[in-house]
């Protein structure tokens, strides 16, 4: 046993020799400013990095701006603030986010990566339905080390203060109108692109990735000419590609300002300005939903136009889905709240979503078919969204170098997210739950 002992202890001391000898490099100078990061037993991570200036006071709903330099070495071992959201099932938002000075990324290196030599580099955008969600959701220790690369998640504006149109805002910046938090997306690509390769990336092997409304941001990036050469591989993960237009975003815009005691068209903005975060929060949390908008310089087509039309940045793209994509958000709305879907109301669903077609897809989709109605109507709604990204796979591969991929382990680990609601419906390889087998996220590991 002293044998054991004894070796343990020479196995502590010769790492501890050579994590002296050669300890991993924590302090990286970026273009800003020295950032001190954490040196872990396989890779190094630096959190809490700015990549903009705090968009507060008059820089709301303003693009992002450079952050200022600092002199000193900032410490970069704690992730900044998520960005301004309300409360969700995901451990970690049972309170409401109200801190607007949220623009930040997070990096994590493998041990091994220099500037001298480079690794490939992940660039995570987080979902959340373009209302919820931060970088720090996502743990990737697992995929930095087994994956060689060097990761980065970060924060980008949400809800009405990512997203909000006005005519007075539109007066202001048309380009940026409606669209502050993809431009934060933009800024923090940016920022990797300029300063990766101090972390020992490689920016000319730069892959944008997201999941949900991750995905719909990296279908968005790949439609703008404004980001051009910033990366080279997107994956889509189990998202849409939608925009608006602007006059279609205003009314949005308009609901909220008039809500909030500022219906003046021409002096909307300002007013806005001065209503806190907790009041604008509030307003959000009353159904209005906020999205791109399309027709100015970021967003010149639409983007399902864009990439039928071959007018986007052509680098290879991976799409895919899960096999269920549905059933966690029809349960949400259905049986969480105690209103299960009947056999009668799947079929008044059905036709009214889809009128004359009805009796075929009744026949195609018939409910004894699916141990639950909710489940056959949530099996009909993912069906039709995997049209859609069918149709974007199609497109794409016009044009591009295209993969696809499906999700479709039936019992996997429940998302966190999903066991808490100490239920024993049976969700199938529902939205969200391949994230488990890439990275730790919102706290669920395999």
């Amino acid at each position: 046993m002293a044998g054991v002992v004894l070796l343990g202890l020479l196995v502590l001391l010769v790492g501890a020799v050579q994590a002296k000898e050669s300890p991993p490099n924590v302090v990286v100078q970026t273009d800003k400013g020295a950032v001190r990061g954490t040196a872990k037993a396989t890779y190094t991570e630096w959190l809490g990095i700015p990549y903009a200036a705090p968009p507060v006071g008059p820089l709301r709903w303003k693009a992002p701006q450079p952050p200022a330099s600092w002199s000193d070495v900032r410490d970069a071992t704690n992730p900044g603030n998520a960005c301004v959201q309300g409360t969700g099932w995901d451990p970690g938002y049972e309170r409401p986010t109200l801190t607007e000075d949220c623009l930040y990324v997070n990096v994590y290196r493998p041990h091994g990566a220099t500037e001298e030599r480079p690794v490939p580099v992940f660039v995570w955008i987080h979902g959340g339905g373009l209302r919820g969600g931060a970088g720090y959701d996502t743990d990737p220790r697992k995929f930095v080390t087994q994956g060689g690369v060097v990761f980065v998640t970060f924060n980008y504006r949400l809800g009405a203060m990512g997203f909000l149109s006005l005519p007075s805002l539109a007066g202001e910046d048309r380009d940026a109108v409606g669209n502050y938090g993809m431009l934060d997306q933009q800024a923090a690509i940016r920022w990797v692109h300029d300063n990766i390769r101090r972390f020992g990336g490689d920016p000319a092997q730069v892959t944008i990735a997201g999941q949900s409304a991750g995905g719909r941001s990296v279908c968005m990036q790949l439609v703008s000419p404004t980001n051009a050469g910033l990366f080279a591989r997107a994956i889509h993960q189990s998202g849409s590609c939608g925009a608006v237009s602007l006059a279609e975003s205003e009314k949005t815009g308009a609901r909220v300002a008039e809500a909030l005691g500022c219906p003046d068209p021409a002096k909307a903005a300002a007013c806005l300005r001065g209503r806190s975060a907790a009041d604008i929060l509030a307003t959000q949390d009353q159904g209005q939903r906020f999205t791109p908008v399309f027709g100015g310089r970021i967003f010149p087509l639409h983007p399902t136009e864009a990439v039928r039309t071959g007018r986007f940045n052509r680098v290879p793209v991976m799409i895919g889905q899960t096999h269920d994509e549905r059933t966690q958000s029809t349960f949400a709305v259905r049986d969480h709240v105690g209103r299960p879907v009947t056999k009668a109301q799947y079929a008044e669903e059905v036709r009214r979503i889809y009128g004359a077609r009805a009796d075929a897809v009744l026949e195609r989709y018939p409910v004894s078919a699916y141990w639950s109605p909710t489940v056959a109507l949530a099996t009909v709604d993912g069906d039709q969204a995997s049209c859609l990204r069918l149709a974007l796979f199609a497109h794409l591969a016009a044009h591009t170098p295209t993969y696809a991929y499906e999700f479709d382990e039936q019992d996997p680990p429940p998302f966190v997210s999903i066991w808490r609601l100490n239920t024993t419906f049976r969700f199938g390889a529902t939205h969200v739950n391949e994230l488990g087998y890439l990275f730790d996220y919102l706290r669920q590991a395999l």
